[in-house]
């Protein structure tokens, strides 16, 4: 049984910031995807009813490897825009996968 460790981070953007943090959304995922062994999924969503919301779905090998993501540089610029661009995070829930 595997027992990946998932990431569920919702947030809301201001209409003016949307555009660019849509943006750092999608370098942090192919940053995560290229750079980190332990990350195996890194799914940018937007909420088709809701224009301010993206949601970030992550799979790590354990959670030792979304640890080590914390602390990438891409993760750091993914902090900072949060900062900068007045991002909202409404939720982070954390899953381990049971089946299959």
């Amino acid at each position: 049984m595997s027992e990946h460790f998932t990431v569920i981070a919702e947030f809301a953007a201001p209409a003016e910031s949307f555009p660019a943090f849509l943006e750092m959304c999608r370098y942090d995922s192919d940053r995560s995807l290229a750079d980190e062994e332990g990350c195996l999924t890194f799914d940018v969503l937007t909420q088709q009813d809701a224009s301010d919301i993206i949601v970030l779905h992550e799979v790590y090998t354990g959670r030792a490897a979304f640890e080590a993501h914390l602390k990438t540089p891409h993760f750091e610029k993914f902090a900072d825009a949060l900062r900068d661009l007045n991002i909202e995070e409404r939720n982070v829930r954390f899953f381990t996968r049971r089946h299959p």
